[in-house]
């Protein structure tokens, strides 16, 4: 075989495009930069007619390499071979991403039932025709789902135009695949369990979806023997909310127990971090409720990875992924010790803040009709707009255009429901009336505050959303120590009163 066969210019120039779009993330600007320039259309050009234009003109240049039977990398070498590979990992994932998509649908629907594959064998056959070795086949067959995967979680969990909405799926996906996709495939794709996440935000916020993207989106292997993956991705995330539990069964519901370890363990208990498989994840909410006894066992199965159940002195092994949450302002609980600084270490490899829905909005005031017709397609199993425009109606003739919605995406989720069913809703007034946002904008209708007092209430508002000093500091462009001063004295002030 000719093992030297070069691009020409103008094919190497499109195959390096098509393979940086193939390892960028898919909700940021530069991918919608790098697709306009595959597609060779304008910004003007609707979503989904942009993207059938990349897919065809990426599809349309392979073909031209198997017209002259060059479609094998083993033609190619250095950066020639690099982009050729990627543009072939494209091409081959677009076919098969429509398939992909049902098999995430019929997993959904039949619950922990792995599904055959029937395209697998071909699609493996075609990526070894192309030169990729079987074991690169295999893995780049499981990655194509686990893409597809992240993607549809991330695009369908957590919609809305909003500026912090986009910097949210975009946090999410690098999450999952890190900041460089290249060095994920490269290195980490099987060590994803070393990562945790912390995710931070008002309660209704949407944490739990943010969560469930990232624990559905693992990395899982696909089992040829079997012609299927090895599990489902609805078996491998296991979320548990600490708070719904009494202390005396935490740790048990946590490490499981042995029979006859306390009054009422009649049999064995096998605990969320025993069922985990290595592949999965799991999702400890309202993590800033538990007790530090607990947070200690916590801490010992991050750095450890094991764990013994209530009553044995059993040695288990998790080999899982960690994925946390909480609506309370960590830097105070770590400052008060109730949260373990240690612990706040182990878990904070990437935190990522979700918003809550009065900035969303505060950011673009549409993205209420977007989350309303979003909700109601939940409800009904399909978009209505005379539904929509119904319920927004009744929303702007009820709340008016700056209801602060403090229960946030789960509030409005209800005001909906009740909507439907009532045609009223009338909103939470006692805790809208008293919200940080409603003093400091009547502090400044009013201008009865200084400018000392305009910032420090500021701090304390950002801090209450965001939970810690160092992301009010980022969004304020203050020194941490002075965002810390602001928070403390505007808390003083509160409790004064």
């Amino acid at each position: 075989m000719n093992r030297g066969h070069k691009l020409s210019a103008r094919d190497r120039r499109f195959f390096e495009l098509v393979s940086r779009a193939t390892f960028c993330n898919p909700f940021s600007d530069r991918r919608t930069e790098l697709d306009l320039r595959i597609a060779d259309c304008s910004p003007a050009t609707p979503y989904e007619e942009r993207i059938d234009r990349v897919i065809a003109n990426v599809a349309e240049e392979v073909r031209k390499l198997e017209r002259a039977d060059r479609a094998d990398l083993r033609f190619y070498r250095g950066e020639d071979r690099y982009v050729v590979q990627n543009a072939f990992l494209f091409d081959v994932y677009h076919r098969v991403s429509d398939r992909l998509d049902e098999l995430i649908l019929r997993e959904i629907a039949s619950g922990h039932e792995r599904r055959p594959l029937p395209f697998a064998r071909d699609t493996l056959a075609t990526l070894t025709g192309r030169g990729f070795s079987v074991p690169e086949a295999h893995r780049f067959f499981a990655m194509f789902y686990q893409v597809r995967r992240a993607f549809y979680f991330i695009n369908h969990g957590l919609v809305g135009a909003s500026p912090s909405m986009k910097q949210l799926r975009l946090h999410l996906w690098d999450d999952i695949f890190t900041h460089d996709i290249r060095w994920y495939e490269k290195y980490l794709w099987n060590r994803m369990e070393d990562f945790s996440t912390l995710l931070l935000g008002e309660t209704g916020t949407g944490k739990g979806t943010a969560a469930a993207a990232i624990g559905r989106s693992g990395f899982i292997p696909y089992d040829v023997g079997k012609g299927c993956f090895t599990e489902s991705f609805t078996q491998n995330f296991i979320s548990i909310n600490l708070s719904q539990y009494p202390e005396a069964l935490i740790e048990s519901e946590l490490f499981g127990h042995r029979k006859g370890a306390f009054t009422g363990a009649i049999e064995h208990h096998q605990g969320i971090f025993a069922r985990c498989s290595a592949h999965g994840s799991i999702f400890l909410d309202e993590i800033g409720d538990v007790s530090i006894p607990v947070q200690v066992k916590l801490l010992q199965v991050l750095q450890d990875r094991t764990f013994s159940p209530v009553g044995s002195h059993e040695k288990l092994r998790f080999n899982g992924r960690v994925i946390a949450a909480t609506n309370k302002p960590l830097d105070d609980l770590r400052r008060r010790g109730l949260f373990r600084d240690d612990l706040f270490y182990r878990l904070c490899s990437d935190m990522i803040v979700v918003p809550p829905l009065r900035q969303r909005l505060g950011e673009d005031p549409a993205e209420l009709d977007v989350m309303v017709a979003h909700v109601i397609r939940r409800i009904v199993g399909e978009a209505s707009r005379e539904l929509a425009v119904m319920v927004r109606e009744a929303i702007g003739a009820n709340l008016g255009a700056h209801y602060a919605w403090p229960g946030n995406v789960r509030e409005l989720e209800q005001a909906v429901r009740g909507i439907l069913l009532t045609s009223r809703y009338h909103g939470d007034r006692g805790v809208a009336a008293t919200a940080p946002e409603a003093e400091l904008i009547s502090g400044i209708r009013d201008g009865v505050l200084t400018a000392h007092e305009l910032v420090a209430s500021y701090c304390a508002l950002l801090y209450d959303r965001f939970g810690t000093y160092e992301e009010v500091a980022r969004r304020t462009g203050l020194d941490r120590r002075t965002v810390k001063k602001h928070v403390q004295e505007r808390r003083g002030a509160e409790r004064a009163c």
